[in-house]
């Protein structure tokens, strides 16, 4: 199974959204094998945000991100990161359909209320940057046996 990560941000936070977002995972069939709440500190933003932190936004970004904690957390299934992403929709939350998360509850580019991984490569690296192995956990769930077919399960 593969795993992706997502960040609820603080509007998500604010708006006491979390427990809808998280669920919409689960009832979908996937998996939560890690989840904590952390504060993002500078550093922690500048290392995330890499690809952006020299664009002129950035500072906007770093005040809003580091606003109040965030919820952190491991979702893993099959396609993880593709579906999850599809799920969230696309990061312009006023152009993101009805039915997606940005969709039913944003309409803002940086407030969108999910981050979600980009790709494999993206998400490994993003798991190991906030969450130590010991705080992922692997567990069988009786649910797996009617989420997936005897041969997706083997691939």
């Amino acid at each position: 199974m593969d795993r992706t990560l997502i960040i609820l941000k603080p509007d998500c936070i604010q708006r006491g959204l979390c427990g809808e977002v998280l669920s919409r995972f689960e009832k979908r069939g996937f998996q939560i094998v890690g989840l904590k709440m952390i504060k993002l500190e500078p550093k922690m933003l500048k290392e995330h945000y890499a690809h952006i932190a020299d664009k002129p936004f950035f500072p906007g970004i770093e005040k809003f991100m580091s606003s109040t904690p965030v919820i952190v957390a491991v979702i893993e299934g099959k396609e993880a990161v593709d579906t999850v992403r599809a799920m969230c929709g696309p990061t312009n939350a006023s152009k993101a359909q009805s039915g997606t998360i940005r969709g039913d509850y944003a309409l803002s580019m940086q407030c969108n209320i999910i981050h979600a991984s980009d790709s494999a490569e993206t998400a490994k690296k993003e798991i190991e940057r906030f969450f130590a192995p010991h705080e992922i956990y692997s567990y069988r769930r009786l649910l797996d046996e009617v989420t997936y077919s005897a041969e997706e399960k083997k691939g």
